[in-house]
């Protein structure tokens, strides 16, 4: 094995210490409010000052655009560790690093970056991403939205739905059709101010799960964007938009583990206080099975998620092993999630324990960022 991929084994020194960062910074901003931002649906604003303040809102970037100048392992490190307090928060960090910052990291020039990377990845802005359209999900070149060239800009108009971060958002990275009739190819990205006029935040969703994140509508009505403000050329929207999909599977994979570890810390915990017929549950094989499997696919889960965040840090290509990463991690938080509720019997079904909030946001993971139907077809593609 090259010295270059033993990461996906063995956490090396300064992994093992963002991990440890993280894990401070949640047990002191993040764990004993996560609950209520839960229950009041409410963005954490002062826990994400606090985030950007430690330098974990530009982990994997250059420090010359104000990043922290980690790689894509530390920062999945760093979802996943937030993630197990709350997924809501972690979410939020997944798509400002993931989608809004790291495609103008890839593809953004110069100027680009100082204007626009820079306050994301120093924290003082937020991110997010604006593709999904209401007619337009996984099938992204059923898109709608139009961009067209006027004097030395363009004119963007267009509907976009289930947008994460967009209320507290600065920067919007939006894509459009310059040209309808290439289908695909004639999508692309445009880096919009929120504060440009005829930029509105339309209905904001009330969600299962995750609910912490604030997602919602973003109208374009005639929005001015200036030529300067086009990332890469016309015609790279489609590629952007799934060479950032393909970083993002791996932070919600990260999302996914994060969210299963905790289940399965408290069904652990939970088995070996619960005493009934005179003893722990614990000692039940039951039970004792249910948690030695949760643990099994949490492992597998972890390894294929560090794997592919080792394969993007070395420059090679990752999309099967990011969809297989998203994949197996979604539908492994959803089952480790549903038996640890299983476990903890009438108490996991109360809202007074986490339970029931692990299980609600465990199911996004199997739909955003490409469905778990699309992860097979992505996989199925690259092998066939």
């Amino acid at each position: 094995m090259t010295h270059g991929m033993r990461m996906e084994f063995a956490l090396d020194r300064p992994h093992d210490e963002i991990r440890r960062k993280v894990r401070r910074f949640v047990e002191e901003h993040v764990a004993a409010q996560a609950a209520a931002w839960d229950r009041d649906k409410a963005f954490p604003r002062e826990a994400w000052k606090a985030l950007a303040k430690e330098g974990l809102a530009g982990l994997p970037f250059p420090a010359k655009y104000g990043g922290a100048g980690r790689d894509i392992l530390s920062y999945a490190l760093a979802v996943e560790e937030i993630s197990r307090a709350s997924a809501g928060l972690g979410v939020t960090l997944a798509v400002h690093v993931s989608l809004a910052s790291q495609p103008i990291f890839w593809y953004g020039n110069e100027d680009q970056k100082r204007r626009f990377l820079m306050p994301l990845a120093q924290g003082r802005e937020l991110g997010s991403f604006c593709l999904t359209e209401p007619g337009a999900g996984s099938d992204v070149a059923a898109m709608e939205s139009k961009a067209v060239r006027k004097g030395d800009g363009y004119v963007l108009t267009g509907r976009k739905y289930f947008i994460m971060n967009a209320p507290v958002a600065g920067t919007l990275v939006a894509f459009a059709m310059t040209d309808k009739s290439l289908a695909h190819r004639g999508m692309s990205a445009f880096l919009v101010p929120r504060k440009s006029p005829g930029v509105r935040i339309g209905k904001i969703f009330d969600k299962m799960g995750i609910r912490a994140s604030v997602t919602s509508e973003v109208v374009f009505d005639e929005v001015r964007v200036p030529k300067e403000n086009l990332l890469g050329r016309e015609g790279d929207g489609f590629r952007i938009a799934m060479d950032t999909l393909d970083c993002g599977r791996i932070s919600i994979a990260a999302q996914a583990v994060g969210i299963a570890q905790a289940s399965l810390d408290a069904a652990v915990q939970y088995a070996r206080q619960r005493v009934q017929f005179g003893k722990p549950i614990a000692d039940l094989q039951a039970i004792r099975w249910m948690i030695a499997d949760m643990a099994t696919d949490i492992e597998a889960a972890r390894l294929l998620t560090y794997r592919a965040a080792t394969l993007t840090d070395h420059g090679r290509k990752h999309t099967k092993e990011a969809s297989m990463a998203k994949l197996f991690a979604a539908s492994t938080a959803v089952e480790a999630t549903r038996e640890a509720l299983q476990i903890h019997g009438g108490y996991g079904y109360m809202t007074d324990l986490p339970l029931e909030r692990y299980y609600r946001d465990a199911k996004i993971t199997e739909i955003y960022e490409g469905t778990s139907e699309i992860q097979r077809l992505v996989i199925s593609n690259e092998l066939l």
